[in-house]
């Protein structure tokens, strides 16, 4: 299982904004023009552009080659260094709740799968399940790209459940 630090203050700020959770997912397996990226979100690339800079700034996003656009204009593409998977934030907060509903909105519902489930297990039982979650998301986290295969997301939450005392 990867070792996660705490994320600093300002690490911890960059990521607590669904844009910013969304532009790393963008980036995450091929670089992209702040452009190509606005585009994608359907936003102003002026905005997008403050959001990248942070995202480079806190070491979530890195510059690759510069590259000239079709009419000869200087274009960066960034890439997602995986930082983030490698952080502890201080506590799950809407912001990655936020990304993952804005992203599931774009997808038919034909096409998402959920599931919900409620346990109740002893402290040591509960510490197995989410050790072997986490196993199982290395896993795969670890397992190299194929460009050719369609990309999938995957949002997961354990929590309390506040309805069974």
């Amino acid at each position: 299982m990867t070792e996660r630090r705490q994320a600093t203050d300002a690490e911890a700020k960059a990521l607590a904004s669904a844009l910013r959770l969304r532009i790393l997912r963008i980036c995450v397996r091929e670089p992209h023009t702040n452009k190509e990226i606005a585009a994608i979100l359907g936003r102003d690339p002026a905005s997008v552009l403050h959001h990248i800079r942070t995202l480079v700034r806190t070491g979530f996003l890195e510059a690759q080659e510069e590259r000239r656009g079709a009419r000869g204009a200087r274009e960066i593409p960034y890439l997602a260094t995986r930082k983030s998977w490698h952080l502890e934030t201080p506590a799950l907060d809407r912001s990655m709740l936020d990304a993952f509903l804005e992203e599931l909105a774009l997808v038919p519902a034909t096409e998402a799968e959920g599931t919900r489930m409620a346990l109740r297990l002893p402290p040591p039982q509960m510490e197995e399940f989410r050790t072997r979650i986490k196993d199982l998301l290395e896993e795969f986290a670890a397992r190299p790209d194929d460009p050719t295969a369609p990309a999938w997301s995957f949002f997961m939450v354990v929590h309390a459940d506040p309805n069974r005392p």
